[in-house]
């Protein structure tokens, strides 16, 4: 799919664009920002069919559309919003990345590593720091801010319903999200627009890129669901392969709890034969990796072929270890994730970890959303993965 094809927009900006990527999202707000400058480069004035449209539009065509920005903290810990340049009428994207803890401030004289909340606070000093000068504000925040909070059991607090809120009541118009853990969270703010978007076709992609063998039918590929919760995903992308499904669905001791949770007993099985069929396993994040790992045991156990696990999200909150053991175990054959959180250089250098890039799409999305056209073209790959699938079959370059 060429850019430069789709980029006859016939809509004009809603204003000057501005990108605004938080430190915490920096690497992946340079790539977007290399697409739409490359995308942008001479196709304003033809664009218009008009002389005066750079004119216009002053700022269209720029060799940068990074805006400075920047959050210095006191030695107590707080800290302010800081913009370095105007943002009058401009139509500002702001990028932010919650669960980037490899940075870090002075915190009375200790190094405090950032977390969600620190990530959160930022963007809202950002937000207060543009003070309503901007034409339009849209929040491009990968994983939700505490997503995983999406409902009450019990007196608990309701923080992602909350957050949202917060964001649009300071102004936010749009805010574009990957793969929310329930994307029912958005009735918080059912005004306002709100976009969750799934990368299955960046899997699907990258997958076949690394499995030049794999047979695409029901006899040799399945799909599976690590949870109840994820199955819409695993659905989506097995109708899209044309293969069937599987699932585990979760029992647990609900008398005991343990960090928070009830403790798993054991993973139970809903599906065909997987018997030397390769198997897709998909789920939204994985943190500590436990569960995936049970669920590619099991598979394993059963006489499955090749495993690859794909999650939006790769947090390894404990680690790498448990992960190479089980790739020396012969448990999996390859792990995806993509780059919308942060990835340590230790897990780009595992021989077993593939990045699915999301920067191009997400400058697709930002292109689009300045000319005010529709993205719902976008939010639906199945034509991409049914492009890309034929590329495959024929034994083309992907």
């Amino acid at each position: 799919m060429s850019q430069k094809n789709e980029g006859n927009f016939k809509t004009l900006p809603v204003g000057r664009l501005g990108i605004i990527p938080l430190t915490s999202c920096l690497a992946l707000g340079k790539k977007v920002d290399n697409y739409l400058v490359e995308w942008r480069t001479g196709r304003g004035r033809g664009n218009a069919g008009n002389e005066n449209y750079v004119a216009e539009y002053e700022g269209y065509e720029r060799s940068s559309y990074i805006m400075q920005s920047h959050t210095p903290r006191f030695g107590s810990g707080e800290a302010k919003g800081v913009i370095s340049e105007s943002v009058r009428g401009d139509d500002i994207y702001i990028l932010v990345d919650v669960c980037n803890y490899s940075l870090t401030y002075s915190l009375f004289g200790h190094r405090n590593h950032m977390s969600p909340d620190d990530h959160f606070q930022d963007l809202k000093r950002v937000i207060a720091a543009i003070g309503g000068k901007a034409r339009r504000i849209n929040v491009i925040m990968p994983f939700l801010y505490e997503s995983r909070q999406h409902k009450r059991s019990g007196r608990e607090s309701l923080d992602c319903a909350l957050g949202l809120q917060e964001l649009v009541n300071m102004g936010v118009e749009n805010i574009i999200t990957f793969d929310a853990h329930d994307p029912r969270v958005q009735n918080a703010i059912p005004l306002h627009g709100f976009e969750t978007i799934q990368p299955a076709y960046q899997f699907i992609k990258n997958i076949l890129r690394n499995a030049p063998d794999m047979k695409i039918d029901s006899d040799h590929l399945m799909v599976i669901s690590p949870d109840e919760g994820g199955m819409g995903r695993a659905i989506y992308m097995a109708n899209n392969l044309g293969v069937d499904m599987g699932m585990f669905y979760k029992r647990r001791d609900y008398s005991t709890i343990v960090d928070g949770r009830n403790p798993i007993v054991e993973h139970e099985f809903l599906g065909s034969s997987v018997e030397g069929k390769d198997m897709i396993i998909i789920d939204d994040m994985i943190s500590s990796g436990d569960s995936m790992i049970e669920v590619a045991k099991l598979l394993k156990e059963r006489k499955a072929r090749n495993i690859y696990m794909c999650a939006t999200f790769g947090l390894f909150t404990s680690g790498l270890e448990r992960f190479d053991r089980a790739y020396e175990e012969g448990l999996f054959t390859k792990v995806l994730t993509t780059n919308l959180v942060y990835q340590t250089p230790e897990l780009l250098d595992r021989p077993y970890y593939v990045s699915c890039d999301l920067s191009k799409y997400i400058a697709l999305i930002i292109d689009t959303l300045n000319h005010d056209a529709s993205i719902s073209g976008l939010l639906n790959p199945a034509e991409r993965i049914q492009k890309v699938l034929t590329k495959f079959r024929n034994h083309e370059k992907i």
